[in-house]
């Protein structure tokens, strides 16, 4: 059985290949926690440069958003098989954010159960 730190890093790994494949670049840094039966990801510097540009506009901003959730609207279902694939559980909800001004994405994932409760902290040898 995986630890809980070991799913973290596979689906961290598992959301920045995501986001070469579909966005076309990967963020500076991802990071993941398993909390009850919520996946919180955390996603700094996604923003292209082209889109570090639009930021400078109110409009493109909007636009921003917009194609931005469009994107992972399409992809949930990748997203959810993604995220069952390695915890074995089911997804029963995807919500994400974008932050124009600090350049960072958050994705939760909610899940039909608590994994906090079954996973081992630490492997024991």
């Amino acid at each position: 059985m995986k630890t809980k730190g070991e799913m973290e890093a596979e689906i961290s790994e598992a959301i920045v290949r995501f986001e070469i494949e579909y966005m076309g670049r990967g963020p500076k840094e991802a990071r993941t926690y398993v909390m009850e039966d919520m996946i919180l990801v955390r996603l700094k510097g996604v923003l292209t440069p082209a889109e570090q540009q639009l930021t400078k506009g109110k409009d493109g901003v909007e636009l921003i958003k917009r194609v931005r959730a469009s994107l992972i609207e399409n992809a949930k279902p990748v997203l959810a098989q993604v995220v069952s694939d390695i915890t074995g559980a089911k997804v029963v909800g995807l919500h994400t954010d974008i932050s124009t001004v600090s350049g960072e994405r958050i994705i939760v994932f909610t899940l039909d159960r608590d994994l906090e409760k079954t996973l081992p902290r630490k492997k024991t040898s």
